[in-house]
């Protein structure tokens, strides 16, 4: 019955990321959503500052806090080692919602505008890259285990997870960080940048480059030598030129190489 309960948390939980990350695409590009990050009701430049940066200061203390193995450790304690990574999402999207829900804009100044219809289009196709970029990155290392469906599963099933390997697939023999690169381009590659998008998408650029440091040192910890080695000879979010891939004897590389925002 415990396990049976599990899943159908899971499975909500899944439910729900899905359902706010989908509106986190429209937010972040003003599409088809009732508010975004430039459309909602409007406050004193200084109040509006104050709050969207508690917002995103929010966001990047759940996230770090709870992604992190000691936090995990103790809070697997409190529930079932299974809905661990749901539980994670649930909390997640209750952040992500209140941003949504009280996120304030900030129009001027504009920071730049771009009206040509070929810049245009190609900034939104960037934009549109970046978003299947993160999807194909999340299912290289395992997008169900991600959504915490695959541990609630096992559970149900009475499975043992494998044990978490060493590999690069596809992206990752480019860049360490795909799915952060993927984001990163989403958050830049807009034809308007408003001074609120700007504080938007610097507060996400700021937090992805601090989550990368504290996902390698435990990553360091975990696979040791082997991923010291990878990261010295692959771009952590850019390829290098040769595009290098790791010095390991069976061209393999971290499963757990991916964003705080989503372990996101």
């Amino acid at each position: 019955m415990r396990g049976l309960l599990s899943f159908l948390y899971g499975v909500a939980a899944y439910l729900a990321g899905l359902a706010i990350l989908l509106y986190f695409i429209g937010f972040s590009a003003n599409l088809l959503v009732p508010r975004s990050v430039d459309v909602g009701a409007g406050a004193p430049t200084i109040e509006a500052l104050g709050i969207d940066l508690l917002l995103l200061a929010l966001f990047g203390i759940q996230h770090s806090v709870m992604a992190r193995r000691g936090f995990k450790r103790w809070w697997t304690r409190v529930v079932p080692p299974a809905v661990e990574r749901s539980t994670f999402l649930v909390a997640t999207c209750v952040v992500l919602a209140l941003m949504f829900r009280l996120w304030v804009p900030i129009e001027a100044p504009v920071v730049w505008q771009v009206e040509h219809g070929a810049g245009v289009a190609l900034l939104w196709g960037l934009f549109g890259l970046g978003w299947w970029v993160v999807l194909v990155s999340t299912f290289l290392i395992n997008h169900f285990e991600l959504f915490g469906l695959e541990q609630v599963f096992a559970r149900l099933t009475h499975r043992a997870l494998p044990e978490a390997r060493f590999r690069t697939p596809l992206l990752y023999r480019y860049v360490r960080h795909p799915l952060y690169t993927g984001l990163l381009l989403t958050f830049w590659s807009v034809p308007v940048m408003t001074a609120g998008r700007l504080l938007f998408a610097l507060g996400f650029s700021v937090y992805i480059l601090i989550g990368i440091a504290f996902e390698e040192r435990d990553l360091l910890r975990q696979f040791g030598e082997r991923y010291r080695r990878y990261r010295e000879q692959v771009g952590m979010l850019i390829p290098y030129p040769r595009s290098p891939r790791p010095a390991t004897s069976d061209g393999s590389g971290p499963t757990d190489a991916r964003p705080q925002s989503t372990r996101a």
